[in-house]
């Protein structure tokens, strides 16, 4: 199995990005996808700027994927999308129909994991218009992936998220802005004071939601260390991993330890644990509400 890297769904600042892709060189990751997913407004990179890190991600022997838009609304970002999906260098994540459109039978991609591939015939639809790899819809559980699994087009490469908070939804509307009592037209990029989403509780005090802009995810972080030889037995290939602003290269590490047989998941679960400031959950894995914690 391979870890990977998801793309950034905050709005850090630009340096910050840089920064945190050149400490991506040194850490033992094998595929980074690259890219703004969740609002088009956040301009502090451009496409060049992304070309530019996955040369020297490609450089270093790494897998670099650059992800499109989940949510489009207009022209112009359509019209960006294109762009991504011509570049003639590499490979997509595509995470909207029109990006599978796009893409279709040009070049192999990555079938993202906000495009609903619940079933085996819907994975050998997009076999058939070039895919080479999926990630699995956050919300599916163990017993469906190993249904879709067992049917798995020839050639098809199974992802799964395995840490990090739960996108669960996309809007036209900007939560972040409007609990600032702003505009999405007039946010001032509030979602940049927060560089791992803005947390909602509960009136008892428990953790609920994270508002990170346009999307909504969950306030615990989803983690699947434990379930590691699940994966593996599954025939699943890439694990991946959602950046956040604080330890991400101790998560790398436990992961990777544990995938290569150097720690026992239940230590790697410790070492994981103060990152997961909201506590964590697996319960999507489990057939069970996302937010539950299943394993003991």
């Amino acid at each position: 199995m391979r870890i990977s890297l998801g793309p950034i769904p905050y709005f850090w600042e630009r340096e910050r990005v840089f920064d945190f892709y050149a400490h991506v060189l040194e850490a033992p990751v094998d595929i980074v996808y690259l890219g703004e997913t969740v609002c088009s407004k956040r301009r502090a990179l451009r496409l060049p700027d992304w070309l530019d890190i996955a040369e020297r991600l490609t450089a270093d022997g790494k897998e670099a994927v650059l992800s499109t838009l989940t949510l489009i609304e207009a022209e112009s970002e359509a019209a960006y999308m294109r762009t991504i999906a011509e570049n003639g260098r590499f490979a997509v994540e595509a995470n909207d129909m029109a990006a599978v459109n796009m893409l279709e039978g040009a070049t192999p991609f990555v079938v993202g994991p906000h495009i609903n591939v619940y079933n085996s015939g819907t994975l050998a639809l997009m076999a058939r218009a070039g895919a080479r790899r999926w990630v699995m819809p956050m919300e599916l559980d163990r017993d469906t992936l190993a249904a879709i699994q067992a049917q798995r087009p020839a050639g098809m490469e199974t992802e799964v998220f395995v840490f990090g908070r739960l996108p669960l939804s996309f809007s036209a509307r900007c939560f972040t802005a409007r609990a600032h009592n702003l505009s999405k037209d007039e946010c001032g990029f509030r979602c940049a004071d927060y560089p791992d989403g803005m947390p909602l509780r509960t009136r008892e005090g428990q953790s609920f939601l994270s508002l990170n802009g346009i999307q909504v995810q969950s306030g615990e972080t989803y983690n699947l260390v434990n379930e590691i030889d699940d994966l593996r037995a599954l025939g699943v290939d890439v694990l991946r991993l959602a950046p956040q602003a604080q330890g991400m290269f101790e998560i790398v590490d436990a992961f990777r330890s544990v995938m290569d047989g150097h720690r026992e998941s239940s230590a790697a679960a410790a070492i994981l644990e103060p990152y997961q400031v909201y506590g964590s959950c697996d319960g999507y894995w489990y057939g069970a509400p996302g937010m539950n914690r299943e394993h003991a």
